[in-house]
C-alpha cells in the first residue's frame, strides 16, 4: 500500500477546495520533476485566453462568436447590461413556470396535473439532463417524472411510450433544439405529437420549447400555441448548456435544486480563476491542475485514452456526459493557426465497483494506452446497515477505490482522483463546471479551438446525403412494375438524375427497405443478386 513517499508525495501535491468540496490528488500519476515550471509559460497563455473568454472575446474564431456559458451562473460577469439580463430572466422563467405546472395552474389536457415529463432532444441537449436526472432525482418523488427521447430510433421511443402508457395525457414534452433543425430532435417532436394525437390530444397543450429566437421550433411552437418558449443562445454550446434552460427547466420540473446546481458551478468558476502557485509549482487551481495532468498523461497529443470510474451510482452517467464535452471539444485536426495536427482525448468508462468485474483486469495487465480519473464521494448516504461487524457497504466501495488504485500504481499505470463531498445539486454543479472549465485550460494548452464541431456538421451532411439517395432510389422503383437487380437499379438511378451513385448505398438501403416492408424483395443466389421492386398497392 502507501510507502513513505508516496505519502509524502500525497501531501505535497493534493489541491485541496474546502470551500466547495473538492479534492485533486495527482499522487499517482508520477509527474517528473520540474514539469509544472516547465509548463508555467503555457498555462499562463491559457489563463489569459479563458479571461479573454469570460471578457467577451470571440473565442471561437471558426464561426465568429463569443463563447459565454460562464456567464449563465455569473450574469454580472455578462460583457452587456441586457444580456445580464436575459440570462437572469430566464432563471426566473424556468422558476414561474415550474412553479405553475406544480401547483397546478398549467394543467394538460384529460388530466388533473402534469405527472411526467419527456425530454426530447439529443447531444448536449439530453446527456446534461440525463446526467443530472440520474444523480440528483429520488423515487417516490411528487414532481414530474422523467424520460428521454435522445435518438431518432423508432424502436427506443416506442420503448419510451410504452413506459409513459396511460400516464401519457399527464406527459408534459420539453423539446430542446437551438437550430430547430437537428432531424433527430425533430424526429421525436414528431413521433411525441403522433402519439398524442392518436390519444385524442393537442400536443401544443403539452408542448415546450427550448430553442434559439426565431429558429424553425421557435415559429412553429408559437404558430401553434405551446405552453411555453425558453431561450437558447449562440454562444453557448450544447455540450456546456446544462446551467442554462436547457439543464435548469427539467431539471426544476424534477423537483431538483437549481438553484444549488448554479450555485455550484458559480463557486468552482470562482476557485478555477486562481492563478497563484506555490513553491512546489502545482496549481491551487484545480481545473488548471487537471489539464496540466492531462497534458502529462497524453504528451499533449491525445497518446492516451481518459477512464473515467466514478464509485458512486449516482454518477454513472458522467462518463457519457464528459465524452461529448472532452472528445466534441477537443478533438480537432486544425489547431488555431489553421495548421494540421491530430488532438483529441478518448473517454470511456463505468462505475466502480463494477468496474473490477468488467475491464480493469485489461486496466492492470493489459496494453497500457490510459489514465484513470477516479471519482470518489466522501458522503456514502443510503442505509448505515453494517454487513460484517464494523463494516458497511460503503466501506467496500472505498476499499474497491482505494484497492484499485494500488493495484493499478503497483503496474505502473497512471491515475487522478477528484473527491466531492457528496453527490447534491452543488457538488453536481461543482463537477460540471470543473471539467469544463478543464477542457477550456487544455485546449489552451494544445492551441484548438475547443468551441466547435466541423465533424459532426460532416456527419450531418453526409446522413442528408445518403436520404436523397433514398428519394431518388424510391423515385426510380416508382417508374417501373419489374422487379430488378441492383446494379440495374443504380444504372436506372443515374439515367433518372444524371449524378454517379454509390453502389453500395443503394444496397444498404435496398437492405432497409425491403427488411421494413417498404421494398418487396425477391431473392436471388446470394445477397448481390436480389431483385427489387415496389410492393403492389
Amino acid at each position: 500500500m502507501s510507502t513513505p513517499d508516496l505519502w509524502r508525495r500525497y501531501r505535497e501535491q493534493l489541491c485541496v477546495c474546502d470551500g466547495i468540496g473538492l479534492r485533486i490528488d495527482p499522487s499517482r500519476m508520477e509527474v517528473p520533476d520540474g514539469f509544472f515550471e516547465r509548463m508555467a509559460g503555457p498555462m499562463e497563455r491559457a489563463y489569459d485566453a479563458m479571461e479573454a473568454l469570460e471578457g467577451g472575446a470571440v473565442a471561437n474564431p471558426d464561426e465568429g462568436r463569443r463563447v459565454g456559458h460562464y456567464w449563465l451562473r455569473a450574469p454580472e460577469l455578462a460583457p452587456e447590461p441586457e444580456l445580464r439580463r436575459s440570462i437572469e430572466d430566464a432563471v426566473d422563467a424556468v422558476e414561474d413556470f415550474t412553479a405553475r405546472v406544480h401547483g397546478g395552474d398549467l394543467k394538460p389536457q384529460g388530466a388533473p396535473a402534469f405527472t411526467d415529463l419527456l425530454v426530447i432532444g439529443i447531444g448536449g441537449s439530453a446527456l446534461g439532463p440525463q446526467l443530472v436526472a440520474d444523480a440528483l432525482g429520488r423515487p417516490g418523488s411528487d414532481r414530474l417524472r422523467p424520460s428521454f427521447f435522445d435518438n431518432t430510433d423508432p424502436d427506443g421511443m416506442a420503448k419510451v411510450l410504452e413506459g409513459l402508457g396511460d400516464r401519457l395525457p399527464s406527459t408534459l414534452a420539453v423539446v430542446i433544439s437551438k437550430s430547430g433543425g437537428t432531424a433527430e430532435t425533430r424526429n421525436g417532436m414528431l413521433v411525441a405529437r403522433a402519439a398524442f394525437e392518436a390519444r385524442g390530444l393537442d400536443f401544443a397543450r403539452h408542448a415546450v420549447a427550448i430553442t434559439g429566437e426565431g429558429s424553425k421550433l421557435d415559429r412553429i411552437a408559437e404558430a401553434d400555441g405551446w405552453l411555453a418558449r425558453f431561450p437558447m443562445w449562440d454562444w453557448v454550446g450544447g455540450r456546456t448548456s446544462e446551467t442554462s434552460a436547457v439543464g435548469l427547466l427539467p431539471a426544476a420540473l424534477q423537483g431538483l435544486d437549481v438553484r444549488g446546481l448554479l450555485a455550484g458551478a458559480r463557486a468552482c468558476d470562482e476557485v478555477t480563476r486562481r492563478r497563484d502557485t506555490p513553491a512546489n509549482g502545482i496549481p491551487t487551481n484545480p481545473a488548471a491542475l487537471l489539464a496540466l495532468l492531462w497534458f502529462h498523461a497524453t504528451g499533449g497529443r491525445g497518446e492516451r485514452d481518459m477512464v473515467m470510474l466514478p464509485y458512486k451510482d449516482r454518477l454513472l452517467l458522467l462518463s457519457r456526459y464528459l465524452q461529448q464535452l472532452v472528445m466534441e471539444s477537443l478533438g480537432k485536426d486544425r489547431d488555431l493557426d489553421g495548421n494540421p495536427v491530430a488532438q483529441g482525448l478518448a473517454v470511456y468508462g463505468n462505475k466502480g465497483s463494477t468496474d473490477q468485474h468488467a475491464y480493469v483486469q485489461q486496466l492492470r495487465e493489459g496494453v497500457d494506452n490510459f489514465f484513470v480519473t477516479f471519482v470518489s464521494v466522501v458522503e456514502d448516504g443510503g442505509a448505515d446497515l453494517e454487513v460484517e461487524p464494523g463494516v458497511r457497504a460503503g466501506d467496500y466501495l472505498r476499499g474497491f477505490l482505494l484497492g484499485t488504485r494500488e493495484a493499478l500504481r503497483e503496474a505502473g499505470r497512471p491515475s487522478i482522483t477528484v473527491t466531492v463531498d457528496r453527490v447534491d445539486a452543488f457538488h453536481l454543479g461543482v463537477l460540471i463546471a470543473l471539467f469544463e472549465r478543464a477542457v477550456g485550460f487544455y485546449a489552451g494548452l494544445i492551441h484548438v479551438n475547443a468551441y466547435h464541431q466541423p465533424g459532426v456538421e460532416a456527419g450531418k451532411k453526409a446522413a442528408a446525403e445518403v436520404l436523397a439517395v433514398q428519394g431518388r432510389l424510391l423515385a426510380h422503383l416508382s417508374t417501373t412494375q419489374d422487379a430488378e437487380g441492383l446494379d440495374a437499379i443504380a444504372a436506372g438511378m443515374e439515367r433518372g438524375e444524371g449524378d454517379d451513385v454509390d453502389i453500395e448505398t443503394v444496397f444498404h438501403l435496398l437492405e432497409a427497405l425491403s427488411g421494413n416492408g417498404r421494398v418487396e424483395r425477391l431473392p436471388g443466389d446470394g445477397p448481390f443478386t436480389a431483385r427489387y421492386r415496389l410492393p403492389a398497392a
